[in-house]
Protein backbone atom coordinates (compact mmCIF):
# COMPACT_ATOMS: atom_id res chain seq x y z
CA UNK A 1 0.00 0.00 0.00
CA UNK A 2 1.42 3.36 -1.01
CA UNK A 3 0.67 5.28 2.19
CA UNK A 4 3.04 6.15 5.00
CA UNK A 5 2.24 5.43 8.65
CA UNK A 6 1.81 9.17 9.20
CA UNK A 7 -0.68 9.39 6.32
CA UNK A 8 -2.62 6.39 7.62
CA UNK A 9 -2.76 7.96 11.08
CA UNK A 10 -4.00 11.24 9.67
CA UNK A 11 -6.71 9.51 7.63
CA UNK A 12 -7.88 7.46 10.61
CA UNK A 13 -8.03 10.55 12.82
CA UNK A 14 -9.99 12.60 10.29
CA UNK A 15 -12.50 9.82 9.69
CA UNK A 16 -12.82 9.07 13.40
CA UNK A 17 -13.47 12.73 14.20
CA UNK A 18 -16.14 13.09 11.51
CA UNK A 19 -17.69 9.64 11.34
CA UNK A 20 -17.14 8.16 14.78
CA UNK A 21 -15.39 5.03 16.01
CA UNK A 22 -17.87 2.57 14.42
CA UNK A 23 -16.86 3.55 10.86
CA UNK A 24 -14.52 1.12 9.11
CA UNK A 25 -12.11 2.34 6.43
CA UNK A 26 -10.66 0.44 3.47
CA UNK A 27 -8.27 1.57 0.78
CA UNK A 28 -8.97 0.19 -2.68
CA UNK A 29 -7.81 0.90 -6.21
CA UNK A 30 -4.38 1.91 -7.46
CA UNK A 31 -2.94 2.93 -4.06
CA UNK A 32 -2.82 -0.75 -3.08
CA UNK A 33 -0.22 -1.49 -5.75
CA UNK A 34 3.31 -0.69 -4.57
CA UNK A 35 4.70 -0.88 -8.12
CA UNK A 36 2.30 1.75 -9.50
CA UNK A 37 2.91 5.48 -9.56
CA UNK A 38 0.61 8.44 -9.03
CA UNK A 39 -3.12 8.00 -8.84
CA UNK A 40 -5.76 9.18 -6.44
CA UNK A 41 -6.64 7.67 -3.09
CA UNK A 42 -9.85 5.62 -3.07
CA UNK A 43 -11.43 5.08 0.33
CA UNK A 44 -14.48 3.03 1.29
CA UNK A 45 -16.01 4.03 4.60
CA UNK A 46 -18.51 1.54 6.01
CA UNK A 47 -21.12 2.52 8.60
CA UNK A 48 -23.20 0.06 10.63
CA UNK A 49 -26.08 2.56 10.89
CA UNK A 50 -27.81 5.02 8.57
CA UNK A 51 -25.89 8.13 7.50
CA UNK A 52 -27.47 11.56 7.37
CA UNK A 53 -26.42 13.90 4.56
CA UNK A 54 -24.10 11.40 2.83
CA UNK A 55 -23.06 13.72 -0.01
CA UNK A 56 -21.96 16.43 2.42
CA UNK A 57 -20.15 13.90 4.62
CA UNK A 58 -18.33 12.37 1.66
CA UNK A 59 -17.28 15.80 0.35
CA UNK A 60 -16.14 16.98 3.79
CA UNK A 61 -14.04 13.85 4.37
CA UNK A 62 -12.55 13.99 0.89
CA UNK A 63 -11.54 17.63 1.35
CA UNK A 64 -10.04 17.16 4.81
CA UNK A 65 -8.06 14.08 3.82
CA UNK A 66 -6.87 15.72 0.60
CA UNK A 67 -5.57 18.69 2.58
CA UNK A 68 -3.73 16.39 4.97
CA UNK A 69 -2.11 14.69 1.96
CA UNK A 70 -0.96 18.00 0.44
CA UNK A 71 -3.61 18.12 -2.27
CA UNK A 72 -3.65 14.48 -3.35
CA UNK A 73 -7.02 13.70 -4.93
CA UNK A 74 -9.20 11.59 -2.61
CA UNK A 75 -12.38 9.76 -3.59
CA UNK A 76 -14.62 8.74 -0.68
CA UNK A 77 -17.22 6.03 -1.14
CA UNK A 78 -19.75 5.55 1.65
CA UNK A 79 -21.48 2.28 2.50
CA UNK A 80 -24.41 2.36 4.94
CA UNK A 81 -27.76 0.57 5.30
CA UNK A 82 -29.72 3.59 4.04
CA UNK A 83 -27.59 4.24 0.94
CA UNK A 84 -28.14 2.85 -2.55
CA UNK A 85 -25.70 0.11 -3.48
CA UNK A 86 -23.86 0.30 -6.77
CA UNK A 87 -21.54 -2.28 -8.38
CA UNK A 88 -18.51 -0.55 -6.83
CA UNK A 89 -19.99 -1.29 -3.39
CA UNK A 90 -19.53 -4.99 -4.16
CA UNK A 91 -15.96 -4.64 -5.47
CA UNK A 92 -14.41 -2.24 -2.94
CA UNK A 93 -15.01 -4.31 0.24
CA UNK A 94 -13.51 -7.42 -1.33
CA UNK A 95 -10.60 -5.71 -3.08
CA UNK A 96 -9.87 -3.16 -0.36
CA UNK A 97 -7.44 -3.35 2.51
CA UNK A 98 -8.45 -2.10 5.97
CA UNK A 99 -6.61 0.88 7.45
Amino acid sequence: MRLTEAQIGSIRRIIGDAAGPAAQVRVFGSRLHDDAAGGDLDLLIEFPAAVEHPAALSARLSTRISRSLYGRRVDVLLLAPNLRRLPIHEIAPHEGQPL
